[in-house]
């Protein structure tokens, strides 16, 4: 029996160590702010002092009575045309994943907004290692990013609690 809980008590620590060390980062678009056309966010200068990461989530909050996000091309983007969009969303509170490495272009649907400064362009680098400590978002960075966090600290107790419950018999 002792190989056995040798064993379970290695696979648990594996389990908890990668779960942490593959945690993406999840940004809320303009911050406290949102996604909106008023406060005088400037999109470019939020995501110029972020690194973003396949795997990372943007979470774009509005107000949907004014607002919508709508992923587009490069094309569409520098001309502020919403008319065929690679992705539209309308909820609210999108959460889209980043899943490709380069450029990914979101701008505001709604007539006049994209050309006023809502749009924003993501470059998606490839993941090159696990982040360390010191680059992990910070929870006053956005609550999106502490939900991240809280969610992988209650996975990491539970793994652990799953793993230790094995050793009780």
């Amino acid at each position: 029996m002792g190989c056995v809980k040798k064993t379970m008590a290695i696979s648990c620590l594996m389990m908890v160590l990668c779960g942490v060390s593959m945690a993406s980062r999840v940004y809320q678009v303009g911050d406290s702010a949102g996604w909106t056309g008023v406060g005088g966010v400037d999109y470019q200068d939020w995501a110029a002092d972020k690194n973003f990461h396949a795997g990372d989530v943007l979470v774009f909050n509005y107000n949907i009575q004014f607002h919508n996000v709508k992923q587009v091309t490069s094309h569409d983007f520098e001309t502020c045309n919403a008319t065929s969009p690679v992705a539209t969303y309308t909820n609210g509170s999108d959460a889209i994943n980043l899943e490709r490495i380069g450029h990914v272009y979101f701008i505001c649907g709604f007539p006049g907004h994209c050309q006023a400064g809502q749009r924003i362009d993501i470059l998606v680098s490839p993941v090159t290692s696990s982040p360390s400590p010191a680059q992990w978002p910070l929870s006053s960075r956005s609550s999106a990013s502490s939900d991240l966090y809280s969610n992988k600290l209650r996975w990491t107790l539970s793994v652990l609690a799953f793993c230790l419950s094995g050793f009780a018999y």
